[in-house]
Formats: structure tokens, sequence, C-alpha cells
């Protein structure tokens, strides 16, 4: 089976990052093969170093990478097209989806043809409306084609979250090691008594007020924040005109270490080392949960503040089992780092650091029951592609969204 996954970059590493870690499962643990097609290579270059920001088309990682690039070329379509994250196909690709395809001998209906499976991989939410969306049909208004939504989500309704085969298993084993992950990582074991936190973060994030708090905490801090944009803000601080990977900046209880951006894997890893992880977007939001560490989320900022609905909404799901104390606490740090224009209680938030980290490991416990998002794409288009299957809002997905998708 051949899939397309089309991803155009839109905040640096979220989008980009989901659609590498998705492609790279499916290639390595369903054997499909997979054409990743990416409108600026430059972006996944950090997530991937081998990645060459020349060339139209290379492999990596049992992945094909493709340039997306206009006009757009001659080009077969995939059995199943990924469009991530509303990324509107190339209109040229979107017509020679339309031409039926000759199947496969054990897959022929009567009339001999088999129709593409066209999936629009949505953004993560919380809120309660996704499970009711994940699944329907959009047919197209000209073309007989229908498009279907794929919600990741929290829940069994929806289309659930990354996550590899063994990732918490490989999780566990490095966090009972953690003299040999930091080793692996460069970086130093962390001093008797002191807290490590991960930063990434978006650069309007108040990160001076964050280290402010830090240098004042009752207890010793070590920030380790990773090269990119958060960095001026950072060295605005700390009175310096700039910092580079492998500086660090000490002010009371303050120590700021700058690394350098890591790959995916890697960042995982220093994800399970870490005691807190500020985490940003969707990709390094979801990695932190199965990190099983105290998180704090900075969503990606949307007009009229239609962001902080669905912060509201992932905080209500999480802070289930936490006390209303602790519950009102992660709320209250978490609103301060989201523009709630109140003081950051570092100290107030994590005094409670056994619980959370107790909350944080039921958490993924919690989550690791549903099953993961690739698995669950591969049956969704499975079950699309079956003989007495019909591309119309009789399938799996007990409805429709109309035309009205492809206003």
């Amino acid at each position: 089976m051949r899939w397309d996954i089309f991803c155009h970059v839109i905040d640096n590493y979220g989008d980009i990052g989901v659609c590498w870690r998705l492609s790279r499962q499916l290639a390595a643990e369903h054997g499909i093969s997979v054409r990743l097609w990416v409108d600026d290579l430059a972006s996944l270059q950090p997530l991937c170093p081998a990645v060459d920001t020349r060339l139209a088309v290379q492999h990596c990682q049992g992945v094909e990478l493709r340039k997306w690039v206009e006009p757009w070329p001659d080009v077969e379509p995939a059995e199943v097209v990924i469009e991530a994250f509303g990324c509107e196909l190339p209109q040229r690709y979107v017509e020679a989806m339309a031409i039926p395809r000759p199947c496969q001998p054990d897959q022929c209906s009567e009339d001999k043809t088999t129709k593409r499976v066209w999936i629009n991989l949505e953004y993560l939410s919380a809120e309660s409306w996704v499970e009711g969306c994940h699944g329907l049909a959009s047919p197209h208004p000209r073309l007989p084609l229908t498009k279907y939504f794929f919600f990741p989500g929290f829940s069994a309704a929806t289309g659930g979250l990354l996550r590899e085969a063994g990732l918490l298993a490989q999780r566990a084993a490095r966090q009972r090691q953690p003299a040999t992950g930091w080793r692996q990582l460069g970086l130093p074991e962390p001093e008797t008594g002191q807290t490590t936190v991960s930063l990434f973060c978006y650069d309007h994030a108040p990160i001076s007020a964050l280290l402010a708090a830090w240098a004042a905490a009752s207890m010793p801090v070590r920030c380790l924040l990773p090269m990119g944009k958060a960095l001026a803000q950072a060295a605005g601080w700390a009175g310096k005109t700039a910092l580079k990977a492998g500086d660090r900046v000490m002010r009371g209880n303050l120590t700021l270490q700058v690394i350098p951006f890591l790959t995916q894997a890697d960042y995982d890893h220093l994800l399970w080392l870490c005691d807190c992880n500020f985490v940003r977007g969707e990709d390094s939001f979801v990695r932190a949960q199965w990190a099983a560490r105290p998180l704090v989320w900075q969503i990606y900022p949307q007009a009229d503040n239609a962001h902080q609905v669905k912060l509201e909404a992932f905080l209500a799901r999480y802070c289930q089992g936490l006390s209303n104390d602790d519950a009102a606490a992660v709320r209250r740090f978490h609103g301060c780092w989201n523009g709630g224009g109140r003081l950051l209680d570092w100290d107030g938030f994590w005094w409670r650091r056994a619980r959370l980290q107790a909350h944080a490991q039921a958490w993924a416990t919690q989550l690791a029951q549903a099953a993961d998002l690739a698995s669950n794409l591969v049956d969704f288009c499975m079950n699309q592609q079956a003989p007495d299957q019909s591309n119309d809002s009789t399938m799996q997905g007990a409805g429709t969204l109309g035309q009205t998708a492809y206003d």
C-alpha cells in the first residue's frame, strides 16, 4: 500500500514534527510505502539532520521525502492521501485522485476499480465536539471524491495520539538509568536537590518572568533551553546581546544552560530525564505526556483567544484525579504562562511536585490504554477500501460534513 502525506509548514516544527513521526511509524511498523511532501525541508532538517534541503527527492529512515513545489508535476496519487492540518492539496493532484485506479485481484469490486482514501488529519484538541466529528465524510462538490476528517484526541472516540510501539518501555528503561541518558545527551547530571526543567516555547512567552521566578525560587533550578527564537528574550534577561549552545548563565537559584536543537529521538530522551517540561504547540506537547513528567503547555495562539478554550478543554481532562487545590494550581500556572497576566508563582506550583509526578505517570498510563493514532489511521483507511464499502456517508464515520468543507 502507498500513502502520500502532504505537509505545509506553518509554525516551524509543529506540523512537520507530527507528519515526520507519523510517516516513520507507518513505514516502520505497518510496512507502508510513504511519500512525505513538504514545502519547507529546512524546517525538517533540525529534526532529521540527514535531510538534504537541496534535493527534490530523497529517502530518510524508510520514508521517501519529496519537495512540494509549484507548478505541480504529473504524479500518480497514492492509494491513501493524508492532507495534514487542512493544507489544501495541489489542484492537479486532486484531479488525478478522481481517476479510478485498477485494483488488486483480492480487492476488486464489480467494476474492477477502487477509489482512493482521502484523509484530512486535523489538529489535536480535547474539546468534546471532536468526538462527534471524528471520521465524518465530506463529498467533493464536483469530483467523485470524499474526504474524511480524522481527529487526534484523548478518548477512544477519537483517532488517538501518536505513540510508537515500545515507546513506554524505552522510556521506563531510560528513566531507570538517568546517568546513562544524561551522558548520551552530552549533559551533566543534575546536582543534588536541583530541579531540571526543559524549556521549549514560543518567543512571545513570558520567558523573562519565568527566569526571574526560577532565580528567586526556594530550591535550585537548572533550565535547559534549546537553540531557537526564545534565546533572544533569555539573552536580554541575562544582560547579554546573544546566547549560543554551550553558554551558561547563573543567577540566584537558577542555572540557565543553552543546549543545541535536538533530533526528535534525543528530544524524547530529554523529556524523559527532566523533572518538568515546558512544551509548545502539538508535537512536543504529546511527547511530554508520554514522558510521564509534570508539564506546562504553551498552546499555539489563535484569533479571538480561541486557543484559551482549547487549553481549558485539555486542563479539564488532565486535572481529573488531582485534588481541587492541585488542579487549581495547575490551571493557574498554565493561565499565567499563556498570557494570563498574573505572577508566575513557581514555588506555589512546584512544591506539589510529588503529587504532580504521580499524576503525570497515571495520566500516561491511562492514555496508553487506547490504540495509537497511526494504527487507528491504518484501520480506518482499510475499512474505507473494503470491497463492500462505497465512498459515501454510509461508510465509517456515521455522517457527513457536506460540501462546505471545500468552500
